[in-house]
């Protein structure tokens, strides 16, 4: 119990100082927890832009990005007669521009693809997708920054649109993207006779294995993943989460350091307080104690605080229109749990020396201290 009551003393005695030290720890906290759940969030999304009712993603071997995969329409054709699939759909990455947007993700689809089918149609009809084959499908988020509506022309390259649709979908990319008719995007993109990818929805899941080897066997150049293998394997997606953890954990470092040089300052003007613990019996591992257990409070207190501002700025910046499917709210409880983990252990470690100092200090030369 004497332990608990120093250690609170202190903390108070110096408010001040512990409260910089806990809006430290805390703000890297929040910039952890934010970057990674918006990251984390951005790698879903495009994730799901591939698992749209399907269970395994097909495309080129050995490519870094998916923009440059390319799937023959011949390969598109024998999957697509296979015993083992339910459907397989093409589909075709591209990115054009705007004279106001440099950057618009375009998608080539065909007039049966799940995606036209789930989404809320906001102006037009499924139906008509396709048959103008230079009518292309807006998101909501495409439509507005395009100012374009059913019906109208859109620049988009060096071409020029029919609207024959606007659709609201919940992924961002989606919502800002461009639906264009598969064959018409593989034209404007000059990859004739090519897709992207193919998302493939199998009759029986327990046939992927059987499904992933005949590809291999009939399409050397091609690869066949799980939806869950492929999130765990490409290599966008694992540069997107270390970037967000080392990201994050700069952060944390930056909040150590500000706890070590509270702990050292603290240490420094305490010397002769330590003196006086040392003559009355306090060992060198209760010393040290005593200041772990302050910066563990600091850092304890700082993890929490950081914790609940970062889901307050993520719920915010998912309410921002402009952002709008583009932030996935959905905090993941294990990182939460890591966040602060990896706060207090942070902060730990920033007492090692002040706490091997404080436990160093000899009492006769202490009281001599001025």
């Amino acid at each position: 119990m004497i332990f608990v009551k120093l250690i609170v003393t202190n903390l108070l005695r110096h408010r001040v100082r512990t409260l910089i030290s806990v809006a430290g720890i805390a703000f890297s906290v929040a910039a952890m927890l934010t970057v990674v759940t918006i990251l984390q969030g951005a790698v879903g999304m495009f994730s799901g832009l591939l698992s749209t009712d399907s269970q395994m993603i097909v495309f080129e071997r050995n490519v870094s990005d998916l923009f440059f995969s390319s799937v023959p329409n011949f390969a598109v054709q024998q999957i697509r007669g296979w015993s083992m699939v339910r459907h397989a759909s093409p589909m075709l990455f591209g990115v054009v521009s705007s004279s106001d947007h440099p950057i618009i993700t375009c998608f080539g689809i065909a007039p049966d693809d799940t995606r036209l089918r789930d989404a809320t149609w906001v102006s037009g009809d499924r139906k008509a997708f396709a048959k103008d084959p230079n009518g292309v499908v807006l998101g909501q988020r495409a439509a507005d920054f395009l100012h374009a509506q059913t019906g109208s022309h859109v620049a988009i390259g060096n071409g020029s649109f029919l609207v024959v649709g606007v659709l609201k979908t919940r992924n961002g990319f989606e919502d800002g993207g461009v639906f264009m008719p598969l064959e018409r995007a593989q034209e404007f993109f000059h990859k004739s006779g090519e897709s992207s990818v193919i998302t493939v929805k199998l009759t029986n899941r327990d046939e992927a294995e059987a499904f992933r080897r005949q590809v291999a066997q009939q399409f050397p150049d091609l690869v066949a993943l799980r939806d869950q293998e492929f999130d765990r394997s490409y290599t966008q997606f694992r540069i997107l989460k270390a970037t967000a953890w080392a990201v994050g954990g700069c952060g944390l470092i930056l909040g150590g350091l500000g706890v070590a040089n509270t702990m050292i300052m603290s240490v420094f003007t305490r010397i002769r307080e330590i003196a006086i613990l040392r003559v009355n019996g306090f060992s060198h591992r209760q010393i040290a104690a005593i200041i772990f257990g302050e910066s563990g409070v600091v850092s304890l207190m700082g993890g929490v605080v950081g914790l609940l501002v970062g889901i307050v700025a993520v719920l915010a910046l998912k309410a921002v229109p402009a952002l709008h499917g583009y932030v996935d709210s959905r905090l993941q409880p294990w990182v939460m749990l890591a966040v602060v983990v990896l706060a207090c252990v942070t902060g730990l470690a920033g007492a090692l020396y002040p706490a091997f100092y404080a436990s160093r200090v000899r009492p006769v030369e202490a009281l001599r201290f001025e």
